[in-house]
């Protein structure tokens, strides 16, 4: 189930879209009122969109837009009769993911809420989670338990990998055919090397390791 957060004050058209949206599992909670909604937004936080309209009592839909664009938590379709577009660069400049000039066809929203939401989706899934690690790939960082770590760009690839592949043995010519660093490092057993660099900024025990395990003959593979 998707659920929504609406800002509409024409109660007919809201009515229209929580029936049509409902028929494709997303469930709609509209406010006629900005403030009740951004109420709302503060004590919930499972809401997974906003459709918001820009003509508004109270407060114009595109200060509405700068002030949540700012927080970054909740995607936002503007739906709106102000076609001009002025007001569509404008939104869209300040943090709106898409915008719809009324009237649409419902069906068209569904779609722009799907590819919207689609878009979120890969994003989050640049950040990899792995017990007491996460990987950020947009941000090339590894953190443990919140804290960076501070790596070199070999031994960074070379986590990331062993993550990214987390419970599968990979082996060091495996390591060493799919890296850009560790190709130039002129040490003897590169992978060896960089692997005791790394456990000892993780706090990894060689003698009894905890996340990069060692397997005789083949290579290694990190338990999360």
């Amino acid at each position: 189930m998707i659920n929504v957060i609406m800002i509409e004050d024409d109660k007919e058209l809201a009515e229209l879209l929580t029936q049509y949206l409902a028929k494709f599992n997303i469930s709609v909670k509209n406010f006629e009122h900005p403030k009740k909604a951004l109420e709302e937004l503060k004590k919930n936080k499972n809401y997974d969109l906003m459709i918001l309209d820009l003509t508004l009592p109270e407060i114009d839909g595109i200060d509405i837009c700068k002030m949540l664009a700012k927080e970054g938590n909740i995607p936002i379709i503007i739906s709106s009769a102000r076609s001009d577009d002025t007001d569509k660069i404008l939104a869209l400049e300040i943090g709106a993911d898409d915008y719809l000039a009324k009237p649409y066809n419902p069906r068209e929203l569904v779609a722009r809420i799907q590819a919207v939401l689609r878009r979120k989706n890969k994003a989050v899934e640049k950040v990899i989670k792995c017990g007491e690690f996460e990987l950020d790939e947009e941000g090339y960082t590894i953190k443990k338990n919140g804290e960076p770590l501070n790596l070199t760009s070999a031994e960074y690839e070379l986590l990331s990998m062993l993550i990214k592949n987390k419970g599968r043995v990979l082996t060091r010519d495996y390591i060493l055919d799919n890296s850009i660093y560790l190709n130039y490092d002129s040490i003897d057993r590169t992978v060896d090397v960089i692997i005791g660099r790394i456990r000892k900024k993780i706090g990894d025990d060689p003698k009894n390791p905890k996340y990069i395990i060692s397997v005789r003959g083949f290579g290694y593979k990190f338990e999360c």
